[in-house]
């Protein structure tokens, strides 16, 4: 060792540069690196090449199959590093799996719900490497004592969970049950895990923002659709209804409704320099919404809306809703026409689309006396479709939590949805007035008030792709409760620093 003019010591083995300066030495990487770093980029190569050669072939699961192996590697490295980046990257990219479905679009019948037939789907596969991974950090924020009490909104989350475990005991399709309790079950652990992590302002807006970039997929991929003439759509009846990137437009309806309904909420505390981009976003949204023909969506989000405007005293809104109806009827009179079909003498017997309200009235006439089989835990989650003529789901989430999971399961159900929106609730009456709070829990509410209507007429229970925003808007909605409710040690004012991003504490 000797000693430099600075009067550091510095090695002599190390080396020096032209300029006489001494280098550290680079590090070496070690021969298991190399190795895997080799390994990787055989099975990257290969996954590409069988996935290209299958696409040619036009074998959709083995050109699918590499991919989603690819990218389950990917996430599963990823829940290593920081899980609030994990879990913001599957909120961003939840929408888009479903163009790389593997299995039928019959989803609700019962040629849509074997393990077989949608275990392979990349959202199912993305949805157990999620809960594996929840499980592991809850885990270890148990252990170290850093878990966030949970709210009433978790426990009727849970139990409602475990009992539809409990129908799995008895169901007359055991395979179909118990993927859709994975189903539920990564619903009700994206709650848990989003209760933990927004524990600040800042990430309760992350999640927000979240939400919105991941509708920017399927709004470009519907209007890229509709632009080059050929929009992914579906036929039901003598109706052509909207799909976007999911498999059924009922489906893209609701995920639709949700974000459009929250959107409009904090639409106030948007950034000015961002608010002609997240105007755009939900004047396709609700156009798009529209051009699916849903009316369990369109009547939900109208209340959601109205809502709105009771909540936060927005009576343009009311104006707004008239003005949209109004238009509707005169350029889209598909949705007029879809309407029609509600009144059994503008849709004689027979003809190609008939009348789903007399039609689902019937259906549950049918379907309720199954419960008499097991009325305690039901006949079994998705059991419905496979013990009824028309094997279809019973397209209300009240009796098919009846008759799927007992009596047990719809005192668990009406209680989760009591929850949800008392949890809502209790975020209006706690938040700082015309605040982005404020604005995050009227959205909470007018969503949940959109769900539970929808429930009463769809399948929506089991919907993960619109159910994780939901989730999502009532976890930023419980963070609002928790830190200002009453009490001592409790905030009991916004902070004057507006955060930096897309949203600030007043409105513009």
């Amino acid at each position: 060792m000797s000693a430099n003019i600075t009067g550091h010591w510095t090695s002599a083995s190390s080396p020096r540069s032209a300029n006489g300066r001494h280098e550290k030495p680079k590090p070496r990487r070690s021969g298991l690196t190399i190795a895997l770093q080799i390994l990787l980029v055989v099975v990257v190569a290969a996954a590409a090449i069988v996935s290209g050669l299958s696409f040619v072939d036009g074998n959709k699961t083995l050109a699918v199959l590499p991919i989603i192996a690819m990218v389950a590697i990917g996430l599963g490295l990823l829940a290593l590093t920081p899980f609030s980046a994990f879990v913001l990257l599957l909120l961003a990219v939840r929408p888009t799996l479903d163009l790389l479905k593997l299995s039928s679009n019959a989803t609700g019948t019962a040629a849509g719900n074997t393990a077989s037939q949608r275990g392979l789907d990349p959202s199912s596969i993305l949805g157990v490497l999620f809960l594996l991974a929840a499980l592991l950090w809850l885990a270890g924020r148990a252990r170290s004592g850093h878990l966030v009490p949970g709210s009433r909104l978790r426990t009727a989350m849970l139990a409602f969970l475990a009992s539809c475990a409990l129908s799995v005991v008895g169901s007359v399709q055991p395979q179909a049950s118990v993927l859709e309790v994975l189903r539920i079950a990564t619903v009700v652990m994206m709650f848990v895990v989003l209760e933990q992590l927004i524990t600040s302002r800042t990430m309760m807006i992350r999640v927000v923002v979240t939400c919105y970039v991941a509708m920017l997929i399927p709004l470009a991929y519907t209007l890229f659709g509709i632009v080059t003439g050929s929009p992914s759509s579906e036929v039901r009846g003598s109706f052509t209804r909207l799909t976007g990137p999911f498999n059924q437009s009922n489906t893209f309806a609701r995920y639709l409704a949700f974000l459009l309904v929250f959107g409009i909420a904090i639409y106030p505390y948007v950034r000015p320099k961002l608010k002609l981009l997240f105007v755009g976003m939900l004047g396709l949204a609700s156009v798009f919404m529209l051009l699916t023909l849903t009316r369990t969506a369109i009547l939900g989000s109208v209340a959601g809306l109205v809502v709105l405007a009771v909540v936060q005293k927005r009576k343009g809104l009311i104006a707004g809703l008239v003005a949209m109806a109004l238009a509707a009827l005169i350029l889209l009179p598909g949705v007029a026409a879809r309407f029609g079909t509600l009144d059994a003498q503008s849709t004689p017997e027979g003809t190609p689309t008939g009348n789903t309200l007399v039609w689902r009235l019937h259906y549950w006439t049918e379907v309720i006396p199954l419960a008499n089989a097991n009325p305690v835990t039901g006949i079994g989650l998705a059991s419905t479709q496979y013990e009824t003529d028309a094997a279809k789901q019973p397209h209300n989430d009240f009796i098919r939590a009846y008759v799927e999971t007992g009596l047990v399961g719809l005192a668990c159900y009406v209680c989760m949805l009591a929850a949800l929106v008392g949890n809502a609730r209790r975020a209006v009456q706690r938040a700082p007035k015309n605040t982005l709070e404020s604005g995050v829990a009227a959205g909470a509410l007018a969503v949940a008030v959109c769900f539970v209507l929808s429930s009463m007429a769809a399948n929506v229970m089991s919907n993960v792709v619109s159910l994780w925003y939901l989730i999502a808007f009532a976890g930023a909605a419980a963070y609002v409760s928790r830190t200002y409710a009453p009490g001592p040690g409790a905030s009991d004012q916004l902070q004057s620093r507006p955060d930096a991003g897309v949203v600030s504490s007043r409105p513009h």
